[in-house]
């Protein structure tokens, strides 16, 4: 085993994260496996993020995972995809599901985007969020229909939050995900992305895609609300801590200049050991 898939190092890449508090208080089993998807994501993430190598070396490394992983589920050698090999066998994890994070790191890869069409900006939150739900409610001990009505809702919401959040982050880099829909219904040329983010008339943009956050929010809660079986302590986590940020950053606004709404680590342990106590 490589020395970063330990359980102690896995636990350790993940303990910096806003759900460790939820992930900690899953069976042992069940935890490991999740902090090894979360590595996995971190893993591929890191290579469409971090921007080390041009964008062929970093399509090569996303190819070998991509690889590793198609190994893995044919019984051959996992390589990298080791990492993940326990949880697979354990909780029957879905390759189309690791396989679609991959696609959606490569689309970050290929290009930087900006003002995708709504449509494509689903497809890929689909991608990067709601498949690493699925992935989650299947460790979680969900049953299936349910957990992946509630990956779907929960991940566009999680995503479309933080895509609202770090909109001056995303442009810094070249990169703008807010719809085109919106963004040309408000009146803004679509010239470049610190033009773009820059005009004050963004945020009815902006305002479009927290109210399809606020959608899907509202949908996770009533799956959540309904109490379906799996240990859920960490999407109700999410869905308490993210929702309000998301609210915070209404209050103020997406208009020029904007501060990053951070998440607030006590009021995040409050909710956590809330939850605990009266799952």
């Amino acid at each position: 085993m490589n020395p970063d898939s330990t359980p102690a190092a896995l636990q350790a890449q993940v303990s910096g994260s806003s759900f460790y508090a939820g992930m900690r208080v899953l069976p042992k089993a069940r935890r490991e496996a999740m902090y090894a998807v979360y590595a996995f994501c971190r893993a591929v993430d890191d290579i469409a993020d971090d921007e080390i190598g041009n964008r062929a070396e970093r399509t090569v490394q996303l190819e070998a995972w991509r690889a590793d992983i198609e190994s893995l589920y044919a019984g051959g050698d996992p390589g990298q995809a080791a990492l993940v090999a326990e949880a697979v066998r354990e909780f029957a994890l879905d390759k189309a599901d690791f396989l679609a994070v991959i696609d959606g790191m490569a689309t970050d890869v290929a290009r930087d985007v900006r003002w995708p069409t709504f449509a494509e900006l689903d497809l890929y939150c689909d991608r990067v969020a709601s498949a690493v739900g699925r992935l989650s409610v299947k460790i979680f001990g969900m049953e299936d229909a349910v957990g992946i009505d509630l990956a779907h809702h929960l991940g566009r919401a999680l995503q479309f939050t933080n895509i609202l959040r770090d909109v001056d982050e995303d442009a810094d880099i070249g990169r703008v995900y807010l719809p085109s829909e919106p963004l040309v219904a408000a009146g803004i040329d679509l010239l470049d992305p610190i033009t773009v983010v820059g005009d004050p008339r963004v945020d009815a943009a902006c305002r479009f895609l927290a109210a399809k956050a606020h959608e899907h929010f509202r949908a996770a809660e009533a799956i959540l609300a309904k109490r379906p079986q799996g240990h859920l302590i960490a999407p109700r986590l999410m869905a308490a801590v993210y929702a309000p940020i998301l609210r915070r950053m209404e209050a103020v606004g997406w208009a020029p200049p904007r501060k990053r709404v951070k998440t607030n680590k006590p009021a995040l342990l409050f909710t956590a050991l809330r939850l605990w106590l009266f799952r």
